[in-house]
């Protein structure tokens, strides 16, 4: 009697002690409620013999399903629904062979499903292991022990009863401080951040939470829908469905879905944490992919000036060969022949004059073309005043910057020219007009026409306008609607190093020097001559190649 009453204390012990585990894990959802319903059967067969076995299919379903309490694998729950009707049938009829039996099934699936587990999902799975293989080693032992008359009893009840509300304990202390969401969370954000793309995301996520279900749906705005990695359409699982949808939002604007098994969702901390994780790696990765970007533009950028660059070496070849090197060759010749039987020195010195001459005008546009004699001697202002009055329509100008470094008047003498060219070649416009202001960090140069529109700003023309630009650290913005009108206005930062304030305030200027080629117009000449060059450039238009 005294050995009976010990084993009904001790069993009133364990389910009491499983309670009580259940009841101060209930903030962990369905594994709580799995502790309060072990420690419920386990008293009701303490009482009535006809269930004292009803208690183990809570129990390998705890053990199998830890910690979300819900199983991902068919044998699992196959395993799961096998242990709660051998509850009811072995007290019906107590059977050794099927104890044995259940004790080998729960113990291969526990092993096999913590074999198949990764990263934090397997540390959350030791616990669960240890609980369910000592589970398994008392159930083997009883059935032993009444297949082959062992005759201990007694021990192997204490033992089980050990082993229950041990088990129980261990998980209930592993659910409140094993940390086991912050351990997932923290090697998901370090997996993260071992990659610089979103490819395979949803793998790494599947490990994390050991959801082998899980699917990353990203938002494509023109399609208005989410996809998953194969560009399939995901749609998100009804109400009444095992799986769920948790959306994630990065400042209103739609970023992404995570479709996952419902019970993830009773660790709140953990969802919310995850799709933080994942956020982030999504904003980076399209951070990433707009640097790489911006990145192959500049490339293209710069291979197209190295392009510019060569074809300007062969224009000014051209020219050069074509044009001054061809009559200073006339002059060569012409000196050797100066003695020439038939001819006076007056008349080869008359032919060697108008050929230096033509040389020289020669030079003079083209000294003209690099750096107009208006842009030197006038700046800004002057020079596009005199490029807009070649120019079949009217163009109003308005200019309301002074002196600027050389290279900054170049590249805006540049754009203004071109884009003013490409007004009179596309646009049809009937006025054009050219508006050069200043801020205290940028100077703003812009053309603006009445014409056709439509403009494309990736075309060629405006790529070479676009590349010149951004040369000097500014952009070009391009307004063009297909209704008419087009707006190209160059945003430039200042750069006013090339420039010194006297001690009275005013702004002065460095000494220039002549562009190359020009020092030959310095030479005393005769007055024809010079009248003859000035003549020539005054009859030139900019021709300004950049």
């Amino acid at each position: 009697m005294a050995r009976i009453g010990l084993l009904q204390a001790v069993d009133l012990l364990v389910g009491a002690v499983v309670i009580g585990a259940g009841l101060a894990s209930m903030r962990f959802g369905r594994s709580a409620r799995l502790m309060l319903l072990v420690g419920a059967t386990w008293l009701v067969g303490s009482l009535l013999s006809a269930a004292v076995f009803l208690h183990r299919g809570p129990l390998v379903h705890l053990h199998l399903t830890y910690p979300t309490g819900h199983s991902r694998r068919r044998y699992v729950t196959v395993v799961v629904v096998t242990a709660y009707a051998l509850g009811v049938a072995e007290a019906l009829m107590p059977t050794p062979a099927l104890t044995l039996a259940l004790a080998l099934l729960v113990a291969a699936a526990a092993i096999d499903v913590f074999v198949r587990t990764t990263g934090p999902a397997r540390k959350a799975g030791r616990p669960a292991l240890a609980a369910a293989l000592g589970f398994s080693t008392v159930l083997v032992t009883s059935a032993l022990n009444q297949m082959l008359a062992w005759d201990i009893d007694q021990p192997v009840l204490l033992a089980y009863d050990a082993v229950v509300a041990g088990a129980v304990v261990v998980l209930a202390a592993d659910l409140r401080w094993g940390r086991w969401t912050e351990s997932t969370l923290s090697d998901l954000v370090a997996d993260l951040g071992a990659t610089s793309d979103t490819s395979g995301l949803s793998g790494r996520l599947q490990r994390a939470l050991g959801d082998p279900s899980l699917t990353v749906g990203y938002w494509i705005p023109q399609r208005a829908a989410y996809v998953d990695d194969h560009s399939e359409e995901i749609d998100p699982p009804p109400q009444d469905d095992d799986r769920t949808a948790t959306y994630i939002d990065d400042a209103g604007r739609r970023v992404a879905v995570l479709v996952h098994d419902r019970a993830l969702l009773e660790d709140p901390q953990l969802v919310c944490g995850v799709a933080t994780a994942a956020r982030l790696a999504m904003t980076n990765a399209r951070m990433l992919a707009d640097v790489r970007s911006r990145v192959d533009e500049l490339t293209q950028s710069r291979r197209r000036i190295v392009a510019a660059v060569d074809d300007e070496r062969e224009r000014i070849a051209d020219e050069l060969g074509g044009g001054a090197q061809r009559r200073l060759g006339r002059v060569a010749d012409l000196l050797d022949h100066v003695a020439t039987p038939g001819l006076s020195g007056n008349q080869n010195l008359t032919r060697v004059r108008a050929e230096v001459m033509r040389a020289q005008e020669d030079l003079t546009r083209f000294v003209q073309g690099v750096r107009p004699a208006a842009l030197v001697e006038g700046g800004l202002d002057a020079a596009v005043r005199d490029m807009a009055g070649h120019f079949p329509f009217p163009v109003d100008v308005q200019v309301d910057v002074g002196r600027l470094p050389d290279a900054l008047e170049g590249a805006l003498l540049f754009f203004c020219s071109e884009a003013v060219t490409n007004v009179a070649k596309h646009a049809r416009a009937s006025r054009c007009r050219v508006l050069i202001t200043t801020e205290p960090e940028l100077i703003i140069a812009r053309v603006d026409d009445d014409g056709i529109g439509g403009a494309d700003a990736a075309g060629s023309g405006l790529i070479g306008l676009t590349d010149r630009i951004e040369t000097t650290g500014g952009r070009l913005v391009v307004t063009s609607p297909t209704d008419g009108g087009t707006i190209l206005e160059a945003r430039v930062p200042r750069s006013d190093h090339a420039a010194k304030h006297t001690d009275s305030g005013h702004l002065t200027r460095e000494p220039k020097r002549q562009p190359k080629g020009a020092e030959g117009l310095s030479l005393e000449q005769p007055a024809h001559l010079e009248t003859v060059a000035k003549r020539g450039s005054q009859g030139l238009g900019p021709h300004v190649d950049g």
